[in-house]
């Protein structure tokens, strides 16, 4: 018993006491708060640091998992097809460049809307000046325009084979009138689908007016323009490079330069040209029968504002405008008459002047080469995507692009007063002007041509005479009826300039060649680059 009485004292002699493992209160205390402030500071770095980096870090991180855990991507579901009994099949073929074809596609879609018709998708020119052989799904990615406007139209790929002349069936052709109102189409176009099962539209270039119709069918017309009329992703692919690749270098001005031979022959404009230039296009202007004026005095033309500028004008307007030597300007056109000779000017005053064939590797444009619509998507692309855009003559392209710009937030956008310009170049050519009054006066006349918010001019009995809908689409800049200078506040797309309230869009979605993120606060341009949406 002493044994194990004297082993166990041994044993507790040994041990130390329960107290001496325990750390002091105060310095558990310490720990625990000191722990705590570690994990809080932890959880607030990683959240904020998910908050900026979400997009880079987690949207690609649950890109990697969904690969492996579902192989099948999350797609918007198309709008419900709208039920409704067709009155016929519209066939309809589109006539000129890109921009006028994309402008007839949406007023062909909002006829077939008004007149409850069965769609064709669109047969687009091939036999114009530019001889383009490409097709609608060349540039347009057909399967989204048809699912995209499912609830408005019910559109085909292709007309069905028992309507073809291979089966006998004679298609009625007609070109609609121009600038026609609803009341034309319903009164008498829709009559001859009663008579006739398929009606073929043989030129659809300005068929619709521009004002008095129903809200429904101009905002009808944006939906087409913005979201429906999607590029394809190879052209998508190749506009968002090009994009990047000007952003990268800072900010940049797109130049359409509209100094190419078509516009000069058309026209019939040659000032600064040399005899044998003229005589060219003069040649060129009767070799096409569709151009009905032939015979055209270039100075009288010129000094009515209805020449585009030359590359030497549009030199000397720039550096009146403040553009300096650093201004990175992206030339977005063809061929320019004179080729790279009659650029020295410009290009000497604006060294960092870039095109696309010098951004883009021979091989990435190798198979949009000889096919201009798919080309001047391309340019379509950059030039809304610039920090400004100015135009040189009211074509197409220009107006067209003037539009979305105002639909993504009023971006800049220089009009020039060609009429007004030619008078001041001209003085200042002949030392009537000094350099310091030709900038001044230069200033003034374009102060308010920037592509603010306006109303759209309304002329009833010269529609030609109008301002052009797709430039200024107001019905889908604001809400309800009101005009963008009455009660309804300016609306955009994403980011807007600062003393402008934005308001909810009236047709949330992608536009049509992706989703352009670009905002102004305080006369800087900030933004989030070029992407595609689904």
């Amino acid at each position: 018993m002493e044994v194990r009485s004297d082993t166990t004292q041994a044993r507790s002699d040994n041990l130390l006491p329960p107290s001496a493992t325990k750390p002091p209160r105060v310095q558990v205390w310490f720990v625990t708060v000191c722990s705590t402030v570690l994990v809080w500071t932890c959880l607030v770095q990683l959240f904020a640091a998910g908050e900026l980096w979400h997009n880079r870090i987690f949207t690609g991180l649950t890109n990697h998992i969904s690969r492996f855990s579902s192989p099948v991507e999350s797609v918007p579901l198309p709008p419900p097809s709208r039920n409704y009994t067709s009155n016929g099949i519209l066939l309809v073929s589109c006539n000129g460049g890109l921009n006028q074809m994309r402008s007839a596609i949406c007023d062909m879609v909002a006829v077939a809307r008004l007149l409850n018709l069965t769609l064709v998708v669109p047969e687009l020119d091939k036999t114009s000046f530019w001889a383009d052989p490409s097709g609608f799904e060349d540039i347009f990615d057909v399967r989204h325009f048809i699912d995209s406007l499912r609830d408005e139209v019910r559109i085909l790929r292709r007309l069905p084979k028992r309507y073809s002349n291979k089966y006998g069936y004679q298609i009625f052709q007609m070109p609609p009138v121009s600038w026609s109102d609803q009341n034309y189409y319903l009164n008498q176009i829709l009559p001859l689908f009663s008579k006739h099962k398929v009606v073929h539209f043989k030129r659809t270039d300005t068929r619709l007016a521009n004002n008095c119709l129903p809200l429904s069918l101009q905002r009808l017309r944006c939906r087409v323009n913005f979201q429906g009329l999607k590029f394809t992703p190879q052209l998508e692919a190749l506009g968002s490079k090009l994009v990047r690749m000007l952003q990268q270098r800072g900010p940049f001005v797109a130049l359409h330069l509209r100094y190419e031979m078509d516009i000069l022959a058309f026209s019939g404009c040659t000032h600064g040209c040399s005899e044998e230039e003229a005589a060219e296009l003069k040649k060129m202007r009767y070799t096409y029968p569709w151009w009905r004026e032939k015979e055209i005095v270039s100075e009288e033309r010129r000094a009515q504002g209805l020449c585009p500028l030359t590359p030497e004008e549009v030199a000397l307007v720039l550096k009146a405008l403040g553009f300096d030597k650093n201004t990175q300007i992206y030339i977005a056109a063809g061929e320019i008459y004179g080729s790279e000779q009659r650029l020295s000017v410009l290009r000497e005053a604006f060294p960092k002047i870039v095109k696309k064939e010098m951004l883009l590797e021979s091989a990435a444009l190798q198979q949009f080469q000889n096919h201009s619509s798919q080309m001047a998507a391309l340019d379509f692309m950059v030039s809304v995507a610039s920090n400004t855009f100015i135009p040189t003559y009211d074509g197409n392209m220009a107006k067209v692009v003037e539009g979305h710009r105002r639909y993504l937030g009023f971006k800049k956008t220089i009009l020039l007063d060609r009429k007004r310009l030619v008078e001041l170049l001209d003085l200042h050519d002949n030392k009537t002007l000094t350099w310091d009054q030709f900038a001044l006066a230069v200033k003034v006349a374009l102060e308010s041509r920037t592509g603010a918010p306006t109303h759209r001019r309304v002329i009833p009995d010269k529609p030609k005479e109008e301002d052009y809908f797709y430039a200024n689409p107001q019905e889908c800049l604001c809400e309800g009826t009101h005009s963008v200078l009455g009660s309804c506040r300016v609306r955009y797309r994403f980011f807007g300039y600062s003393n402008l309230r934005p308001i909810r869009l009236f047709s949330p979605g992608p536009i049509g060649f992706g989703t352009l993120i670009f905002g102004s606060i305080s006369g800087r341009f900030f933004g989030s680059g070029y992407f595609s949406q689904p």
